[in-house]
């Protein structure tokens, strides 16, 4: 018994000394913490504490407080070794730990979980970074845009192939596997899929990747749903892929070793646009007279300044309105001679489609990047997409082409004309509105431009209510005819002289003028988007003293695009004109109302559209109606285009169709300029006997 109480005293001592030890500790680093400079203590105060933690574990001794006071100690030095705070900040957080330090454990806890978790995030991003740092060919992509189309999701993929090696890839081969892919139209280079395979092969100008290089790639894709992309392959070696901002100005394929004399500008690693003279390229045609092409109307006439009765006979041309930032399919061909090519084919005017929202990023001084090949259009990458568009206004002056503004979507993005009215909510209706002002008095002085549609197709059924267009006389938002009327207004006290295209919408009520409060669609006629113009009867365009400049423009399409009722059974021309065209809008022309212009009409060469097409080419040849055929491009998928799918190649078959209603004068195409003929194969205005 007296050798067990010896024990306990002994024990009970032993305890003692541990425990006087233990404060003698806490009252050491309590000192630390709060006299010593917090300079020098995030320098080396870790490294201190940690010495003391060693110095308590090596007594061995299993006090819980030691081991929450280490613990503790550690949390503090990795938060603020981690701290982007001011150090006053650092010093007062730490007074705040100190006059805490008797905190529920659980307060420690989660500490610790969040330093892991900040930590494991940390080295996870750290591994990922250096995964990418060591890989020997990487390869970075981004999504634009987003649209449906025939069932698959697209976007525009942007792809930028980097080369980290010390050797050179010559003639390569860059095989993706894309989960769900459907679909690809592709640049800078050749793309051919398989299954959920996407093949790129190089151009001729990129076939050699140099060490230490990167090229750019682009293409517009489909897939089944989301973009996924499981595996890349460059000539059968795996590469580490990445998702992050591509910046096709930024990417330089000159090499480790070679110096670049592109100034970021293009991806070909030429030096060829070095001494490109951008200002002089944007310089007017030195045989245009600015002002004397502008048009007006009289009647279901057109007419220049001397009374001549002209035939407004083009073609669509998109791409400012999807993303591209410039025209679709110039990353496979050339602007200069496809520009050339349109004009000698005998087209006298190119109706552009447009978004809203890249018109007001142009007027803020903001540039969206423009997608092309850059080898192909080296003069162009010193040039932001503003100033490509102007490069082309001065491409088709020199042609004799005049231009035509078309607002096309609120949104930039492929599938922005699907959206029923002129404003999102992204796109309020005053931006629209500025749109329209900031191009008209910009371009006032330039009568390349002589005319503004001011929005593709408005539309939406009864059952939408305030979301589809209207026609009446209410001030309502929905209401086409009053904003258009506000739209032309705000557009001619810019440039009195443009000529303004107003578009029909869907529906109009049967039986009560301008009344829409029925849900029911057996209470309205319908028609194309943009295609019904039977208001116009009960509520004319009114734009007072400019009434001479306006045109009314609705689009008409065949079965291929959808079979309307009145391509059900049996049709021709005649039951055509009675079941569609003379009470939606030929009307117009008939009681010279004012004048049309069909401003979109085309599609495949093949039944059951074929034989629309050529009831339609009847209809604009008897009257010679104005019109802009849909489209030049290659890519328009429910259309087809006069380009094949290398946006050089013209269908000839189709060519032919429409060259009968291309206005020519023995044998020439007539232009509107009247000083420049119409390309190589055409006459100026003041050559022509007019209509």
């Amino acid at each position: 018994m007296k050798d067990t109480m010896n024990e306990t005293k002994k024990t009970s001592a032993l305890g003692w000394k541990i425990a006087v030890v233990v404060l003698a500790i806490a009252v050491i680093l309590l000192c630390i913490k709060v006299f010593w400079p917090s300079g020098e203590k995030e320098a080396g105060g870790q490294s201190e504490v940690a010495k003391q933690a060693e110095s308590t574990e090596a007594t061995k001794a299993s006090d819980e407080d030691t081991k929450t006071s280490k613990a503790s100690s550690e949390n503090q030095a990795s938060e603020e070794a981690h701290s982007s705070k001011p150090s006053g900040e650092n010093s007062s957080s730490e007074e705040s730990d100190s006059s805490n330090a008797s905190n529920d454990s659980s307060n420690s806890d989660s500490q610790d979980a969040s330093q892991a978790a900040e930590e494991g995030s940390n080295e996870s991003d750290k591994a990922s970074s250096d995964a990418t740092k060591n890989a020997a060919y990487v390869l970075t992509y981004s999504e634009q845009n987003g649209w449906e189309e025939g069932g698959a999701k697209m976007r525009t993929l942007d792809l930028a192939l980097a080369n980290q090696t010390t050797d050179s890839v010559k003639d390569w081969t860059l095989v993706l596997t894309i989960d769900g892919l459907k679909s690809v139209s592709g640049w800078n280079g050749t793309y051919e899929t398989k299954g959920d395979k996407l093949t790129i092969t190089p151009a001729e100008h990129n076939s050699e990747l140099f060490a230490g290089g990167a090229i750019y790639l682009g293409c517009n894709l489909g897939t089944a749903s989301d973009l996924k992309i499981q595996s890349a392959l460059l000539n059968g070696k795996e590469c580490v892929i990445q998702n992050g901002a591509v910046n096709q100005d930024a990417i330089n394929n000159q090499g480790s070793s070679q110096s670049s004399n592109n100034g970021g500008q293009g991806n070909n690693g030429s030096d060829k646009t070095a001494a490109v003279d951008v200002e002089a390229m944007l310089k007017r045609a030195d045989k245009a007279k600015q002002g004397d092409d502008w048009l007006h109307t009289d009647g279901r006439r057109i007419l220049d300044k001397d009374g001549k009765e002209v035939w407004l006979t083009g073609v669509n041309w998109f791409g400012y309105n999807t993303g591209t930032n410039t025209f679709d399919g110039l990353w496979n061909s050339k602007m200069e001679p496809t520009v050339k090519a349109i004009a000698d084919h005998g087209f006298n005017l190119i109706r552009v489609p447009m978004s809203a929202q890249l018109i007001n990023e142009w007027a803020a001084g903001k540039y969206p990047q423009a997608n092309f090949n850059q080898a192909y259009n080296a003069a162009m990458t010193k040039m932001n997409s503003l100033e490509i568009f102007d490069y082309f206004l001065t491409l088709a002056e020199a042609s004799g082409i005049k231009v035509m503004i078309d607002i096309h979507s609120a949104e930039t993005n492929a599938a922005g004309h699907n959206v029923n009215l002129w404003y999102t909510d992204k796109v309020t209706v005053n931006d629209y509105y500025a749109a329209l002002e900031w191009m008209a008095g910009r371009y006032k002085n330039n009568d390349t431009i002589i005319a503004f549609d001011l929005k593709n197709e408005p539309h939406g059924k009864p059952y939408e209510g305030d979301a589809a267009a209207i026609w009446n006389d209410s001030k309502k938002a929905n209401n086409w005819k009053y904003v258009a009327e506000t739209a032309a207004a705000k557009v001619l006290a810019k440039n009195p002289n443009v000529l303004i295209m107003v578009e029909g919408t869907e529906i109009y009520p049967k039986n009560s003028k301008g009344d829409y409060s029925s849900k029911d669609d057996k209470d309205y006629y319908f028609n194309w988007w943009g295609g019904n113009l039977r208001a116009v009867k009960d509520y004319p365009i009114d734009l007072g003293k400019y009434q001479d400049k306006l045109v009314y423009s609705p689009h008409d399409y065949g079965p291929t695009v959808y079979e309307q009722p009145w391509f059900k059974g049996s049709y021709d021309y005649n039951s055509l004109m009675k079941d569609c065209w003379h009470d939606n809008w030929f009307y117009i022309y008939e009681d010279n109302t004012a004048p049309l212009l069909i401003g979109e009409w085309g599609g495949f060469m093949k039944e059951p559209n074929l034989k629309w097409m050529t009831c339609m080419r009847q209809l604009i040849s008897t009257y010679h109606l104005n019109h802009t055929f849909w489209c030049l491009n290659a890519n328009s998928g429910d259309t087809g285009g006069l380009l094949l799918d290398d946006f050089t190649t013209w269908d000839s078959e189709k060519y032919e169709f429409v060259k009968e209603v291309l206005w020519q004068e023995n044998g020439k195409f007539v232009g509107l300029d009247h000083e420049i003929p119409l390309g190589d194969n055409g006459i100026s205005l003041n050559a022509a006997k007019g209509r």
